[in-house]
């Protein structure tokens, strides 16, 4: 079976991160963190407020200083923001702190999931799909260096990523 460990789930918006993190972290009778949420949470506004007021830049200056604190903790599932391995320093400390689960799917199945959310200021666009794959372009080199895994949630229920991921933890002894 699998030795306790953090894990830290990072992938595209749309892509499942807290659905699916929220779900394991119950199998694992594990404590479920969101990264997004907890800087809400400490801020009293939403993200949307934050990039108005602060930019990317200091949005993602919180990010880094919550995903520091939030990967200390122990026996933690932890959610990322779909940003959160632009930053060196996030992708070492997820790396060296847990197992890092990427969750991919495509940009059309992520605008399919998030087409009418309001809290994603990056999709504030005149052509959000085309922003979505320019945004993967980018990030898709980077989930794949941080992660230990690699897991599809294209097209897939959340039960059926969720027993993937619980198999290839127990078999792998990650």
């Amino acid at each position: 079976m699998m030795r306790a460990q953090n894990i830290f789930i990072v992938g595209p918006m749309g892509a499942g991160k807290s659905t699916v993190g929220r779900q394991l972290a119950e199998v694992l009778s594990y404590t479920f963190k969101d990264s997004d949420q907890e800087i809400q949470r400490r801020t009293g506004v939403d993200i949307p407020t934050i990039f108005e007021f602060e930019g990317e830049s200091g949005f993602r200056h919180r990010e880094r200083q919550i995903i520091e604190e939030l990967v200390n903790e122990e026996r933690i599932v932890l959610a990322t923001g779909g940003g959160a391995v632009l930053s060196p320093e996030n992708r070492q400390n997820l790396s060296a702190r847990g197992v890092v689960i990427y969750l991919h799917c495509s940009p059309e199945q992520q605008f399919s999931r998030t087409s009418r959310d309001r809290n994603r200021p990056l999709l504030e666009t005149e052509d959000p799909l085309e922003k979505l794959r320019q945004v993967m372009e980018e990030r898709e080199p980077l989930y794949r260096q941080v992660a230990d895994m690699v897991v599809s949630t294209e097209k897939r229920g959340t039960s059926a990523v969720i027993k993937e991921i619980m198999r290839r933890l127990t078999s792998e002894d990650a």
